[in-house]
């Protein structure tokens, strides 16, 4: 069974870190209602395409469970594939960029331990579901095509991960350093990721990132 990419501060954890976040309340109260209306359309597609397939069922179908009209579903996606592949949360990488880059340069290894720990937080304040992960899983599984436009997606937030280092650190996203910085850190989310269905909190999965980490880091010096 395939294991998706990692997803870096949401979808997966790459995708929460580069717009400015300057809202009133009641904007961040429309955005909230708006994330959660996104985070369930995308639930019940993972799980109907794990048990159907994408052709197994038709948007009409996904809007009445959800409880929400077509018209609103293509508000949030184009399609029943972009759903299950889930929101860009553009806004929310915005708020975790500004605060990486407020921690200011400190070497290499400080800038992997930073953005671990706002994946960590990020996957506490998201709530991470064991069911949901495990249905991404199997719709990945089911649909392969459905893997070629996940990775298409990760390799976009690696892109974005680089800029947001290289920006902190006074470099360009093409030097080693960077590229290495987030692949250590895009490693650590998929070696937690592939043992996510035995986790049952997100306390687990910090503990699981950590574990990860450290192994990694036992490799490269030794």
């Amino acid at each position: 069974m395939p294991a998706p990419p990692p997803v870096v501060l949401h979808s997966d954890c790459t995708s929460a870190i580069l717009h400015s976040v300057s809202e009133s309340a009641i904007a961040s109260g429309r955005t909230a209602r708006m994330a959660a209306t996104a985070s369930r359309i995308t639930a019940v597609s993972r799980r109907l395409t794990a048990v159907r397939g994408l052709n197994g069922f038709t948007i009409e179908q996904l809007c009445e469970e959800v409880g929400v009209s077509r018209r609103t579903f293509f508000n949030y996606f184009p399609s029943k594939e972009e759903a299950v592949i889930g929101l860009d949360e553009a806004e929310e990488f915005g708020r975790y960029a500004e605060r990486f880059l407020g921690r200011d340069s400190r070497g290499w290894s400080s800038a992997v331990d930073d953005l671990l720990e706002l994946a960590v937080e990020h996957a506490r304040a998201a709530g991470f579901d064991v069911a949901e992960h495990a249905d991404l899983v199997a719709a990945i599984d089911r649909e392969p095509r459905l893997l070629a436009r996940f990775i298409d997606v990760s390799r976009e937030r690696e892109g974005q991960l680089a800029e947001l280092v290289a920006t902190r650190e006074g470099t360009s996203p093409r030097d080693p350093h960077v590229r290495a910085v987030v692949q250590v850190v895009s490693t650590a989310l998929r070696m937690t990721g592939e043992q996510f269905h035995d986790l049952g909190t997100a306390d687990d999965f910090a503990a699981a990132l950590a574990d990860a980490v450290a192994a990694l880091r036992t490799v490269l010096t030794a």
